[in-house]
């Protein structure tokens, strides 16, 4: 198109360049968050876009407009990109959320750590190179009464580590009852295949008792395996040997019994109207040589598989060349040894974020509840509180509900659309539906997050009523 064609008022000479749109205080934000690289192609696609319709359009958009595009497009293109996420769903330990938020303390000691050097795996009193985290190990040895402990990605990778190191090329005894798939569709009879270890399956799918055990050992076994099945339950005619019936059959046998815990709980979550849950403790008393458990579930803190138990196993562990491929990185490491010392320090229902939420009586929830209702109310939300129930989530404490008090909203049109529009506000909220109502669940949401909460849903409420 010619100049002479362009429409009266319309100048593709007027539109702004790329330069002065990224230096201009609309577009300056964007780019602290996306970088200048992803600002500039988003600057670059909207402006071609202004004038591929040129002949259509009879005024220049201000520089305002142009920014309100270019932040449309980069919302579009990079949904929640390096945002925080309101999680309104009730469900405390949301995977696809990142399960446990971190402690201030955890946060505190990697912001005070994280741009430093810090001894890592270095012998302080020698000068030489000493063992992975050692720090680390110590807390964890004093919190839960073990010899020896150690810490990797994440519990998959612990597994993987104990049965490559105890028993590859040898066999594993487990219950068919026990032979989880646990999330992202990863079974613990393939992880076991990756590892060498020959599975040897024992009992049926819900009874399994010690002395299927006991006849199924043989010169090849190497380990006696105990899955917890934190996220189902079987109900009815069940049985399954104790950990405490296994530990006394591997002193006979002298084999190792592994028992892959996975939640981690520290607590006794039975305090909490919750049923209880197996803890390291325990499980270390009943006679687990080994006990392996997340670092994200229960125990509230950074990504991690921990296993902790006797020293002349963990040892095996540290050895094999395994340990270095699915070590604990640095600043994870710092981490979870912050979120441990609030454990030691009795202070973990207070800090820690998971235990704070899941100690909340439904009569606070329902007072904040009633707080962030008020404003919408007054700005023609249709809104009102309601009695449900929070989840523990994450594959933890299957079945198991808190009650809670919930703030429930009747959108104008379709709930799916209003729902939608809170997915993708900045930052995301994100909420679940029941019965035409959207419902927010405030137990999961920082109490500091309550007003964010309230213009969030405003501003989709008015996008609803400008849709309608």
């Amino acid at each position: 198109m010619s100049r002479s064609d362009e429409p009266q008022g319309f100048s593709l000479r007027l539109l702004p360049s790329v330069e002065k749109l990224l230096a201009s205080p609309e577009i300056m934000p964007l780019v602290a968050r996306y970088s200048h690289t992803l600002v500039t192609r988003a600057i670059q696609q909207v402006l071609a876009e202004l004038r591929r319709d040129a002949p259509v359009r009879h005024a220049v958009p201000s520089k305002k407009d142009i920014a309100a595009q270019v932040a449309r497009l980069l919302n579009a293109q990079w949904p929640g990109f390096l945002s925080h996420v309101v999680n309104a769903t009730g469900i405390i330990l949301h995977t696809n959320l990142g399960r446990a938020p971190l402690s201030s303390g955890a946060l505190e000691a990697i912001a005070r750590l994280g741009g430093t050097y810090l001894n890592l795996e270095s012998d302080l009193d020698t000068g030489e190179r000493g063992a992975r985290t050692p720090e680390l190990r110590r807390l964890l040895n004093a919190l839960t009464g073990a010899e020896d402990a150690l810490a990797v990605n994440n519990n998959a990778a612990a597994v993987l580590l104990i049965l490559v190191a105890l028993a590859h090329g040898k066999e594993a005894i487990v219950s068919r009852g026990e032979l989880v798939q646990i999330g992202g569709g990863f079974r613990v009879p393939e992880i076991m295949a990756q590892s060498g270890v020959i599975l040897r399956e024992v009992g049926t799918t819900n009874r399994t008792s010690v002395g299927d055990y006991a006849q199924a050992i043989s010169g090849n076994t190497a380990i006696l395996l105990k899955v917890h099945p934190s996220n189902f339950i079987q109900r009815g005619f069940v049985c399954d040997a104790s950990l405490a019936e296994l530990a006394e059959l591997g002193r006979v046998y002298s084999l190792p019994v592994v028992y892959d815990l996975g939640s981690g709980a520290l607590l006794d979550s039975a305090v909490y109207g919750l049923r209880h849950e197996p803890t390291v403790q325990e499980a270390l008393r009943d006679g687990a040589d080994l006990v392996s458990f997340s670092g994200d579930k229960l125990l509230g803190g950074p990504q991690a598989g921990i296993v902790v138990g006797r020293s002349s196993c963990v040892q095996l562990l540290l050895k094999h060349p395994f340990f270095r491929v699915a070590r604990l990185d640095k600043l994870s490491s710092v981490a979870l040894a912050a979120t441990l010392r609030h454990y030691l320090n009795n202070d973990a229902v207070e800090q820690v974020p998971v235990w704070r939420m899941m100690a909340l009586t439904p009569s606070e929830i329902a007072r904040r509840a009633e707080a962030v209702a008020a404003p919408l109310k007054a700005r023609g939300v249709m809104a009102e509180i309601r009695e449900g129930c929070s989840l523990v989530g994450g594959g933890s404490l299957p079945e198991e509900t808190l009650p809670t008090a919930l703030l429930a909203l009747k959108p104008n049109g379709n709930p799916e659309d209003f729902v939608r529009r809170l997915r993708l506000a900045d930052p995301p909220l994100i909420a679940r539906i029941e019965d035409g109502r959207v419902l927010l669940d405030l137990r999961t949401v920082m109490a500091e997050q309550d007003n964010l909460i309230v213009s969030l849903v405003i501003e989709a409420w008015l996008q609803g009523v400008g849709n309608c």
